[in-house]
């Protein structure tokens, strides 16, 4: 049986982990949820991020923190752009499935273009320093990402929730028709957050860059526990796949602590399972 002390750690690197869940995972809710585009390019687009970041620090010397205002902007340009050729060609839900994995591979193939399929490691000042808290240690950049991940999420309900804008995207979400009877102009919505989902595909990249090594075929790798995670919290709700990574994030750093860490993929997947079984309205 795990001491006490390495029982708390876990559950404190659960936390950090399920916020990146979380992160992750936003941009993903919003588009399923709201646009009814189900964008695998989601994570192509954060590791993207991810190596852009790494780029400007190790390459042009920029702080990491830096890419957040540089990286973010111009992948809202390119969310737009692919929502604006969506729209034009009228792809469907499970169409967007197919055209967006296809994107997925082509950006796995530029990533291993531009940078090999080394693996790369982002050297930042504070990439391995940590608070104490007594027995516990809190790493600085899992700690960073988690706020920035509760930060974002709560805006964005809120966002949703309070302004017109927010409500206009909601109303189009249920009834189309019935919003443009309104005057709701659904095109330009749609564009609008297709360009955040984007920007956050960044803001999470930055993030992925800071505390993890990375390589391009971990693409893959993070696409079915954060789908986990956005199923769970459900579609189009900005707060849940954060609770829901941290749910999942605690849970399989528990998995590891008790058994073994071959046991912890079974935990997002078996969460996920249950409740499609039991409600499968969720989908």
């Amino acid at each position: 049986m795990p001491s006490a002390t390495l029982l708390a750690q876990s559950i404190l690197s659960g936390i950090f982990v399920g916020g990146l869940y979380g992160l992750l995972g936003l941009g993903l809710s919003l588009s399923w949820g709201l646009l009814r585009l189900i964008n695998l390019a989601h994570f192509a687009l954060a590791f993207l991020g991810a190596y852009l970041t790494f780029t400007l620090a190790s390459v042009f010397g920029l702080d990491p923190l830096w890419s957040l205002a540089l990286v973010p902007p111009a992948f809202f340009a390119v969310g737009v752009l692919s929502q604006a050729v969506f729209a034009r060609f009228g792809v469907t839900q499970f169409g967007s499935l197919l055209v967006t994995f296809g994107l997925t591979v082509v950006v796995e193939s530029l990533i291993q273009w531009i940078w090999t399929a080394d693996y790369r490691r982002l050297e930042w000042a504070w990439g391995a320093t940590s608070w104490r808290a007594g027995p516990l240690f809190v790493p600085k950049p899992e700690l960073l990402a988690l706020a920035t991940a509760a930060t974002l999420a709560g805006l964005v309900w809120a966002w949703l929730r309070f302004t017109w804008v927010g409500k206009g995207l909601r109303a189009c979400a249920e009834d189309p028709q019935i919003a443009a009877a309104f005057g709701v102009n659904h095109r330009r919505l749609a564009l609008l957050l297709s360009g955040l989902c984007a920007a956050f595909a960044g803001v999470a990249g930055t993030f992925v860059a800071l505390v993890y090594t990375l390589a391009p075929a971990q693409i893959y790798s993070w696409i079915g526990v954060v789908f986990a995670a956005v199923i769970l919290g459900g579609l189009g709700n900005p707060l849940g796949p954060l609770l829901a990574g941290l749910v999942i994030g605690v849970t399989e750093a528990l998995t590891m602590a008790l058994t073994a860490p071959a046991w912890a993929p079974l935990v997002s997947f078996s969460l996920l399972v249950l409740l499609l079984l039991l409600r499968p309205d969720r989908v």
